[in-house]
């Protein structure tokens, strides 16, 4: 029997399904999990154990559970190596801004440039024996938010796939993963919906057709302000202090793993559109779709032909 609910955390509403003789106990342990993530994970809350990192910035090292530390490694590593938009040191700047949140502003140039130096992954120093993260320079803060949702959502599948279950999802909102066979098509495929960032929420640009597989979605058409005459979103470019400046409108990544299509979002956001579809076409399980601030549509050799 399928079964499905939703709980809002996060800053959004997260639904899940999983087809399992005791689903409602599957779902009411991976609602427990997501509690706890988010109150390890979240940059937003001041008990969180992230923050407990962050406001001992130049102070001292923290001990931290395992999932934490693991997720923190592999975002240091991605940091220094993706050449991209991807640091998880851009704490600080993501607080000056504060794009999504009431007290949200343009700040000024001055202060910008006082954080950028703090946004630096280098001076992240992880003990993997003792699992200690601590923060070299007093300031700098750690924000996991291009990652963390991807994380959650593969541990999650993971969770109902240890369990036996024979199919199920999880919607973290701009970010699907799914196994097995949809109970809602008799292909067994299950519909996700990619969103036409020139419309309302709820209006699809395409929707694809596929099965277990993660569709994680970028854009830059909800969370922004406007000051100065000027519309800021907030994907940011940590070497200007600024939202990054393209033509891009989202980004959508189909991969196998949620975390991969995190990475590649984040990574290749800063790029143009066409630059993102020739690096994604030579990675193998990758696809992409882009859709521009014009409102045009491209993507990888076999994305919109395998989905």
């Amino acid at each position: 029997m399928f079964k499905e609910n939703s709980i809002k955390l996060m800053g959004t509403v997260i639904r899940c399904g999983v087809a399992h003789p005791f689903g409602d106990t599957l779902l009411t342990e991976a609602f427990r999990r997501l509690t706890d993530y988010e109150k390890t994970f979240s940059a937003n809350d001041d008990q969180s154990l992230l923050m407990t990192i962050n406001q001992n910035a130049g102070i001292k090292a923290i001990q931290v559970p395992a999932e934490l530390f693991e997720l923190i490694e592999m975002g240091k590593k991605e940091s220094l190596t993706s050449g991209g938009l991807l640091n998880i040191a851009i704490g600080p700047l993501i607080k000056l801004w504060h794009i999504g949140f009431k007290d949200s502003q343009k700040p000024s140039d001055d202060k910008i440039k006082q954080v950028l130096p703090l946004i630096d992954p280098e001076k992240i120093q992880l003990d993997k024996q003792q699992h200690t993260v601590f923060l070299l320079v007093k300031g700098m803060e750690i924000d996991l938010g291009a990652l963390a949702k991807g994380y959650f959502a593969d541990k999650i599948m993971a969770y109902f796939k240890s369990e036996k279950a024979t199919s199920g999802f999880i919607d973290l909102g701009g970010n699907v993963l799914t196994f097995g066979d949809s109970p809602k098509d008799s292909s067994g495929l299950w519909k996700i919906g990619i969103q036409n960032p020139a419309l309302p929420r709820g209006n699809n640009a395409l929707v694809l057709n596929l099965k277990n597989l993660s569709v994680v979605t970028s854009g830059i058409y909800e969370r922004k302000i406007k000051a100065d005459g000027q519309v800021f979103h907030h994907i940011f470019d940590s070497k200007t202090g600024y939202p990054v400046e393209n033509d891009l409108a989202s980004l959508t990544i189909i991969s196998e793993k949620s975390l991969d299509g995190e990475i590649w979002t984040t990574k290749l956001f800063g790029k143009k559109a066409a630059e993102v579809i020739r690096e994604l076409n030579n990675i193998p399980n990758i696809e992409a779709i882009v859709i521009t601030k014009d409102n045009q549509m491209a993507s990888t050799t076999n994305a919109l032909a395998q989905f």
